[in-house]
């Protein structure tokens, strides 16, 4: 790779990320694959690893490279929708490291999630006005995550008491952060919704967004159930006078 600028050089990682990563069936064996491909990388002695630098000044004057080599504006609804799923898998990291600290069975399914957060992402960053058939197949998202998502809800409701009163986020920091989580992900859905009225992407990654929002909710309300902690109901305030 002698000679290689460096902003093709991160184009080059960003493209066999995505070939790889975003091949949900078999997701443990794609992310294998891609640290095989940075082994091979730095073992090769024809890249010095130590020197590569994840700045690349290409976004300098405000623009950014959609995956099908689209330039747009950073503000464009492409990048405010994938902003917004990047937003929201921070938050459930954070999340997932509550959770963690109490022992919920669940941060594992926490971390999936944000695996396939970054699927959607790469949804969203193919935009189908400019893809080629290849980036579509290489950016498919599966309904399957949907129907995961609807078992995994009906796992964690059938554990719950009944829901009688709107509730607060609260109910410790492990259910609070997932409430956090969980009103990200309502703004990530808003963000994706134009582009799926556009035709630019998939329906399935709106329909999981919603799916995932009521999932938080359900976890984070078990989250608290688990650890005994007490729910904050709403009640209408009180005028004074």
């Amino acid at each position: 790779m002698r000679g290689v600028s460096t902003a093709h050089f991160h184009a080059l990682v960003t493209h066999v990320y995505i070939l790889f990563l975003n091949t949900p069936r078999n997701m443990n064996s794609s992310l294998v694959k891609v640290q095989h491909f940075w082994r091979c990388l730095a073992n090769s002695g024809r890249v010095n690893m130590s020197s590569f630098k994840i700045y690349t000044k290409t976004g300098d004057k405000g623009r950014s490279s959609t995956y099908t080599g689209e330039r747009r504006v950073k503000d464009d609804v492409i990048f405010e929708a994938l902003g917004s799923t990047d937003e929201l898998s921070s938050a459930i990291g954070l999340a997932a490291e509550f959770c963690h600290e109490k022992s919920h069975a669940f941060d594992d399914r926490l971390q999936k999630v944000q695996c396939v957060l970054q699927d959607i992402g790469s949804n969203i960053a193919t935009p189908k006005s400019s893809a080629k058939e290849t980036h579509l197949q290489r950016t498919t998202f599966s309904e399957h995550h949907v129907v995961q998502l609807e078992q995994w809800i009906d796992e964690y409701t059938a554990e719950l008491p009944p829901l009688k009163n709107f509730i607060l986020p609260s109910g410790g920091k492990a259910a609070s952060s997932l409430h956090m989580a969980r009103s990200i992900c309502r703004r990530a859905e808003r963000r994706v919704t134009p582009l799926v009225r556009a035709g630019e992407m998939d329906t399935a990654p709106l329909q999981y967004l919603n799916r995932l929002s009521d999932f938080l909710f359900t976890a984070a309300r078990y989250a608290a159930f688990k650890e005994g902690k007490p729910e904050t109901i709403y009640k209408r305030p009180v005028e004074s006078s």
